[in-house]
């Protein structure tokens, strides 16, 4: 059974926003008492949130989809509808969040650290809310936006001070079990590490963590072994330390060749040129490993490495290995820049920035892209014919228009608000008057060709009113 999951595909979705709600207050000796509708409640974040308690993404390989809750609709007497509940998923320190292309969203380091992976929906405004001088009871409520709705990838990389790298049973996990208190599976067949294993180690005042990384063998860094899915745990490491065997029985391989073929795939993968190494002699209380380590070690001094003679059996040599490491550890904690405060950056928008454009895509189609428009366009109620005029009203006052007009659009030619695969396309009918004098009875736009057909049927009724009262002659046009 998998017990370590270092990298899952996790499909995220936050809340939609709750409707806005358009009701007019009723009570006795009141009977215009106002709209009174509520707005509708913002719908529930995911959140990604660094736990020092959670060491792998195992329960995201099992479950992969992760939804927030939705908003709740508005409701009449101005109650608002409660907001969704944002779901919190704790995630390993260390881990990056990437999109579908491999582009890094965020590195999550530290305690705390959090990423807001969709974003919720907000909330559609009432007909309270909508309510001004000039529409004092709005017959519609704006509805609610949908969430974010996407997939992102989750990579963890193992924040240790020290990376055991190596060949398949040179000695790393024995190494590990003996500096630390970590209990890693050990056996003599190669690959018996098949996840990261991380221990503490204390050496004098300086405490470190150390990671024993699965076995590298030649061509891992284009993906054989296992060498390819476990490198990325060693690059948040401060120091590599090569743990050569001295002791193979393989007639082909020598602590030196194991060197050069190791630093080769660690050249290859990058970005690991500037970390310090040591060398580790390994399983040198074995008389053929203590010539061979004797034999090999003014070569590995001649090449710069600090070489170290030990024995994770015997005990040998640990001590002044764990030293040296606790050495490098503490200057390379104090060569890292001071971290200070988030700064909070404000970037204003620029003054020539309209926040949308106008593309013409064909000589009949002009495609319009932008944050408010696209919003209002899902806010709107599309049976509702002044809701669709209050679109219209924004719209205008936005200067989405005026745009059109510049770009050549002229009445009836197609526009589109939205991408293409979820775009809303109208005929264009240019109007420079602002709306709301066009507005007729409640629920009504005289800009639509087509009214309801509940209107219809009431202007039906009206005129056959007029029409009775024209018969029996008593119709004056100018009585109220």
């Amino acid at each position: 059974m998998t017990t370590f999951v270092d990298r899952v595909e996790l499909h995220v979705a936050a809340g939609n926003g709750g409707h806005g709600c358009a009701s007019v207050h009723r009570e006795k000796f009141k009977p215009l008492g106002g709209p009174d509708g509520g707005n509708g409640g913002r719908g529930g974040d995911v959140i990604l949130t660094v736990d020092q308690s959670v060491t792998t993404l195992l329960d995201y390989h099992h479950s992969p989809h992760r939804k927030a809750t939705n908003g709740k609709p508005g409701e009449g007497g101005n109650r608002a509808g409660k907001d969704g509940q944002d779901l919190v998923l704790p995630v390993p320190d260390g881990t990056v969040v990437l999109d579908g292309a491999g582009n890094v969203l965020a590195d999550l380091v530290g305690h705390g650290t959090s990423y807001i992976a969709a974003q919720g929906g907000r909330g559609g405004l009432g007909n309270a809310a909508l309510a001004s001088a000039r529409r004092k009871a709005p017959g519609f409520a704006l509805l609610g936006v949908p969430g974010d709705l996407g997939d992102i990838v989750l990579e963890l990389k193992t924040v240790a001070d020290v990376a055991l790298v190596g060949y398949p049973s040179a000695g790393k996990s024995s190494l590990i079990s003996v500096l630390s208190a970590a209990k890693p599976k050990i056996a003599d067949y190669p690959f018996t590490t098949l996840v990261p294993n991380l221990g503490v180690v204390t050496a004098g005042s300086t405490v470190y963590t150390i990671a024993d990384v699965p076995g590298l063998i030649p061509g891992a860094s284009q993906g054989k072994g296992l060498g390819l899915e476990f490198l990325r745990h060693v690059e948040r490491c401060s120091v590599l330390v090569h743990v050569l065997d001295t002791a193979t029985l393989e007639s082909d391989r020598d602590p030196v060749s194991d060197l050069d073929i190791i630093e080769e795939e660690l050249r290859q993968y990058g970005g690991l040129d500037n970390r310090p190494r040591i060398v580790v002699l390994n399983k040198t209380d074995i008389p053929d490993g203590k010539d061979l380590a004797e034999l090999v070690r003014p070569d590995l001094e001649a090449r710069g490495y600090r070489v170290f003679e030990v024995s994770a059996v015997a005990h040998l040599g640990l001590r002044e290995l764990s030293f040296a490491l606790g050495e490098l550890i503490a200057q390379s904690r104090a060569a890292k820049p001071k971290e200070e405060a988030t700064r909070i950056v404000i970037r204003p928008k620029a003054v020539d920035d309209a926040g949308f454009t106008v593309t013409q895509e064909d000589d009949r189609l002009f495609r319009v892209r932008g944050e408010k428009p696209e919003r209002w366009v899902r806010q709107t109620d599309f049976n509702n014919d002044e809701a669709v005029g209050y679109l219209a009203d924004r719209l205008n006052r936005l200067g989405v228009e005026q745009e059109l007009m510049k770009a050549g659009a002229r009445s009836g030619d197609g526009v589109a608000i939205g991408p293409e695969d979820n775009a809303v396309v109208f005929d264009w009918e240019p109007s420079m008057m602002s709306g709301a004098e066009m507005l007729g009875r409640r629920g009504e736009d005289h800009r639509f060709e087509e009214p309801r057909p509940a209107a219809q049927r009431r202007r039906d009724r009206e005129a056959e009113r007029d029409e009775s009262l024209r018969e029996y002659g008593d119709f004056d046009p100018f009585e109220e």
